[in-house]
């Protein structure tokens, strides 16, 4: 039996066994539990690149090498741009960053999933700690806010079996059909929803005066900006029955309660504020530091391992790079023309750069932009670590065969290290070893890391005076123009542009559609043509396109978020138009 860590970007990591060239679930696992999702039980089934393309043609290998060399050596450093994605999670995937640091290249940073939400989490808190399984097990109440479980954290069902549920999300998900209360709101009301809450509860005096007293700072101040927003015009933003508010309080008061965070309530302009004010909300119910509470979102994995990889000196933010501006553009592990915001802005930027690799498993949008094409290995093919943003379990990724065809990252660039005259690289063990020694240790036949807390944030939070810091302010002017709120959350079968895709646009039923009829979708970024499935699951005022959608990216707007540097996808309103 050989044992590994799935790789895919996503809160379970599961742990796998791969067996007679099946992979299945690892019944040992404590949080995975034998289980796989449907990504994952058909990836060796999905097609790969099977060999090197060159201007579309076939070639071999040490022919791909050579041209990707030869166009390097002709190339300005500052006309040379390494993008990566996070197509595959294994840490060894950064290891291309040691050959184009030295390079000269220009790196991405920020982020097009959580990176807002993140730095929300951070100005509160001082640092992004995962709120244990074991704790949210142990919790009364689960509020699942803008997370569909079932889709993108199916592994921890189990963990919040038999408890009070409250679902609070703008699509009628399939965990808001289990709830004991689903709270439909309005898409872009998360924050306002969050204040509403608050206003509520310290009417009725339902804050933890001990929690405020000894553990937290800005309490004056929060209690005054919340008061600032006048109840009606909450209740008009925010499009819910105040009782459904109520009603929800009442289910936390008292009680064990976490609240399950989704990147859905975040990718906004003011992103970081929304997970700012959840994160208060619960702090000044007192469920902070203490036994089954706690707010759970993407957490940092990296959090108290050491990094034995480049942290590049020139950066661009990834969400509204220009492609076009640079000679040459590597891409490695993404799909920039399907994933990034603004969608004919990226494709045209593609064109117009003078040579574009593309370096990953699977044929794509990007791909088939591309000059030359380098297939990579799978996670199967080659030595790697996994850590998890929705567990503390560290998951080691042996090298279980060998691979069929490509190249993985630790020999693409020991060649290209060696070839430039940079050196050589250590062994890939090291730097496995490296991040494993500086902060995991043995949990029986796992590893589990040293900065897991039973109880995250118990004995101090991360900030300066090591108090939670309530949030006293905000700067959202909300969207001006007229239309749906455009909703891409992800798809049960797809992770973003992988598998099996989605290609519908969802929309409700007062849009006047009927199944299978074709609609033209436009904002004031781009316009794509979709075809229409209505859906009961939406709100009159909104449509789901889920993410990874052929096109969907040609609505999204090119911008950044106040903080976090991340995509802001549901920033835009859209309309509706028949085709004739």
């Amino acid at each position: 039996m050989k044992k590994t860590t799935c790789p895919l970007d996503c809160y379970d990591a599961c742990s796998v066994i791969y067996e007679e060239e099946r992979l299945k679930g690892d019944k040992e696992h404590p949080f995975t539990q034998g289980f796989l999702c449907p990504n994952l039980n058909g990836y060796l089934k999905t097609p790969r690149i099977q060999k090197p393309l060159f201007k579309g043609q076939e070639i071999e290998m040490d022919a791909a090498l050579d041209i990707l060399v030869q166009q390097l050596e002709c190339t300005k450093e500052q006309a040379s741009l390494y993008f990566k994605g996070s197509g595959n999670f294994g840490r060894m995937q950064d290891i291309p960053t040691l050959f184009f640091e030295k390079y000269g290249a220009t790196f991405t940073r920020g982020s097009l999933c959580d990176g807002a939400g993140d730095a929300g989490i951070v100005e509160g808190r001082g640092a992004n700690l995962s709120l244990p399984v074991e704790e949210i097990a142990k919790s009364e109440v689960v509020v699942v806010w803008g997370r569909n479980i079932e889709t993108s954290n199916s592994h921890i069902l189990p963990f919040i079996k038999d408890k009070i549920l409250i679902v609070i999300d703008p699509v009628e998900t399939q965990i808001a059909k289990k709830s004991d209360l689903h709270i439909q709101i309005k898409p872009r009301s998360d924050l306002f929803v969050a204040v509403l809450m608050a206003r509520f509860a310290y009417i009725d005096m339902m804050e933890d005066e001990e929690f405020i007293q000894e553990r937290s700072e800005e309490w004056d101040y929060f209690v005054d900006f919340v008061r600032s927003f006048p109840m009606k015009k909450l209740m008009r933003r925010c499009g819910v029955d105040p009782n459904d508010i109520i009603t929800a309080l009442l289910l936390i008061q008292g009680r064990k309660s976490v609240f399950l965070v989704g990147v859905g309530v975040q990718k906004y302009a003011h992103g970081h504020s929304v997970l700012r004010m959840i994160d208060s909300l619960a702090a000044m119910m007192g469920l902070f530091g203490k036994e089954g509470c706690g707010v759970s979102y993407l957490g940092n994995s990296g959090f108290g391992f050491d990094n034995p990889f480049i942290k590049p000196k020139k950066t661009v933010p990834i969400p509204t790079v220009d492609f076009g501006k640079y000679d040459l553009v590597f891409i490695q592990g993404s799909n920039p023309a399907n994933q990034m915001p603004r969608s004919e802005k990226v494709i045209a930027g593609l064109q117009k750069s003078a040579f574009v690799v593309y370096f990953g498993l699977y044929e794509n949008e990007t791909s088939a932009l591309a000059d030359l094409v380098i297939p990579a290995c799978t996670f199967l093919e080659k030595e790697d670590l996994r850590l998890s943003y929705g567990h503390a379990y560290v998951g080691a990724m042996p090298k279980l065969k060998e691979p069929d065809s490509g190249i993985s990252e630790y020999d693409l660039t020991s060649f290209l290290m060696e070839k430039f005259g940079y050196g050589q690289l250590e062994e890939a063990a090291y730097y496995i070893q490296k991040m494993m020694h500086s902060n995991a240790k043995d949990a029986g036949s796992y590893k589990l890391s040293k900065s897991y807390d039973t109880v995250p944030y118990h004995d101090k939070f991360y900030t300066d005076d090591e108090k939670f810091i309530f949030v006293d302010e905000i700067d959202d002017e909300g969207l001006r123009e007229r239309g749906y709120h455009l909703i891409t959350s992800k798809n049960k079968h797809s992770l973003n542009s992988q598998f099996k895709r989605a290609t519908k646009a969802y929309i409700p039923h007062n849009c006047g559609f009927e199944n299978g009829e074709r609609v033209r979708i436009v904002s004031k970024y781009g316009a794509f043509e979709f075809e229409v499935e209505v859906d009961d699951a939406l709100r009159e005022d909104s449509i789901l396109i889920y993410s990874g959608t052929h096109g969907v990216n040609y609505l999204t707007p090119d911008k950044l978020s106040e903080e976090g540097e991340s995509a802001v996808f549901q920033d835009v309103k859209v309309q509706l138009e028949k085709i004739v």
